[in-house]
């Protein structure tokens, strides 16, 4: 009879070691490949809300009219108010929105209680009668993991040339002609400076200041 020789106990406990090491080979490859596409998600949907913010923006800020929406101590009418951190605009809302009319848009960094800010946008009404406009609902979250920002104004000098950009805009009568905004987010990818135009319209301002003067002061009356 032939003598049957089985496996030793040393080739057993090799086999086994061999064969955890494949498995742990196959599992950290697929752990890996997992992370790359979670954080390739995490990515896209990063960007997608970047660029949502970012065409929002450039689109209302493209179609601001030169509507008053108040007035400063001397009675002139503001048109645009902005500084570093927030800054008001009237336009009209895309789409269907629009129907309400022309509303103010109020958008501000605000601290969103977590070491960081988050971008938002107030929309109100405009009274017809000139009073103080009414907000529409809740702020609208455009962005938020916003680790640090700011918001800067450029315009044109008395001569008509392009000035130094300003973190604050004092010229409330009239639009500046440009609007960039600055933002340094979280994580990996990045929120490309913007810098969007305004649409200047001289002889909308004119109507717009006679059209709130002219009902400011049938008010009064």
């Amino acid at each position: 009879m032939r003598h049957v020789r089985g496996f030793s106990l040393m080739e057993v406990l090799a086999a086994l070691a061999l064969l955890t090491i494949v498995l742990l080979g196959v599992y950290s490859g697929i752990s890996t490949a997992t992370r790359i596409v979670r954080s390739r998600s995490t990515a896209i949907e990063r960007m997608d809300e970047i660029r949502s913010a970012q065409t929002y923006l450039r689109g209302e800020l493209a179609q601001a009219l030169v509507i008053p929406f108040g007035q400063n101590d001397d009675g002139d009418p503001l048109v645009f108010a902005g500084d570093d951190r927030s800054f008001r605009f009237v336009a009209p809302m895309p789409g269907y929105l629009s129907r309400l009319g022309p509303q103010l848009h109020t958008v501000s960094l605000v601290d969103d209680g977590q070491a960081g800010l988050r971008l938002e946008v107030v929309l109100a009404m405009l009274p017809p009668d000139g009073g103080e406009p009414q907000p529409v609902g809740e702020p609208e979250v455009l962005l938020r993991g916003i680790r640090k920002g700011a918001f800067a104004y450029r315009g044109l000098d008395d001569q008509g040339k392009p000035g130094d950009w300003q973190e604050q805009w004092t010229d409330n009568r009239r639009t500046p002609s440009l609007v960039r905004v600055q933002l340094e987010t979280e994580g990996n990818v990045a929120f490309p400076a913007l810098v969007a135009p305004l649409r200047i319209d001289a002889s909308a301002s004119r109507n717009g200041f006679t059209l709130y003067r002219s009902t400011r002061k049938a008010v009064q009356r």
